[in-house]
């Protein structure tokens, strides 16, 4: 008997305290739950298999436990949440019964089920290896900007491109859309197997983007087109404007 679709995918969401700008960040409170609570939550909410939050914290894993989803301890010392999160799944599914692995970062409270979901359709490609989301960019400052990733990718179809690059420069050059990266990640297993079990990259180091080692190793990632970006919360500023978007949604 073949196991259902969400029996093969887990959704590992990596959390960690050590955060220079939001000091003790998963367990900021956003609308009357904890951030990492909330992440989980939007997590459950796309319905596409096992929720685990991998964290670093005691507190940290209580919270998470008293709230009722599956939680595993990690590492301090991972330098990635790519690292964390192969940490977690071999202590989550020891048996390897996961195929499909959903990195959603653990700073994402207002991400949308349907973004969670479009990250699993280019893994319809049995060739490619690691799936991710982008957007088209419509703000000129965010073309010239370093913070915003760029993906360079050739069109597979309306929705989706093959990367062929990432980086923090303008590109491609010339006339045509541009587009952001959002950092959420789709795993195969044997892909993630094989991304952490690689030294940092030159093109890595150069960019600081660890996804370009996949890229150096000759791995296929592919980018499913997206139209909205989760708000990821890093600053206090950050964290008002996940406050405001998720009691508004309640009301």
């Amino acid at each position: 008997m073949t196991q259902p679709a969400e029996e093969k995918t887990l959704v590992m969401i990596p959390a960690r305290m050590a955060s220079t700008r939001l000091p003790n960040k998963p367990l900021a409170d956003i609308a009357g739950l904890p951030m990492i609570i909330q992440v989980a939550k939007r997590a459950q909410e796309a319905k596409v298999g096992r929720v685990v939050v991998a964290v670093d914290e005691q507190v940290v894993f209580d919270v998470v436990q008293a709230a009722g989803f599956d939680v595993v301890m990690t590492s301090q010392h991972h330098q990635s949440g790519s690292d964390r999160i192969f940490e977690a799944l071999q202590k989550a599914d020891p048996d390897g019964k996961a195929e499909v692995i959903i990195n959603v970062q653990g700073d994402l409270p207002t991400v949308e089920a349907e973004v969670v979901r479009a990250s699993l359709r280019p893994l319809d490609n049995p060739s490619t290896d690691i799936a991710t989301l982008t957007v088209e960019i419509t703000d000129e400052h965010e073309k010239t900007n370093p913070n915003v990733v760029k993906i360079v990718g050739s069109p597979l179809s309306d929705t989706r491109l093959k990367t062929l690059y990432f980086t923090r420069a303008t590109a491609p050059y010339g006339n045509g859309p541009l587009y952001h990266h959002i950092g959420l990640y789709t795993y195969r297993r044997a892909a993630l197997e094989k991304f952490v079990s690689l030294g940092p990259s030159p093109l890595e180091l150069r960019e600081k983007l660890e996804q370009l080692r996949a890229l150096e190793a000759g791995m296929r990632i592919d980018a499913e087109i997206v139209h909205s970006i989760p708000l990821g919360v890093d600053t206090p500023a950050d964290l008002e404007k996940a406050r405001a978007i998720l009691l508004s949604r309640q009301s």
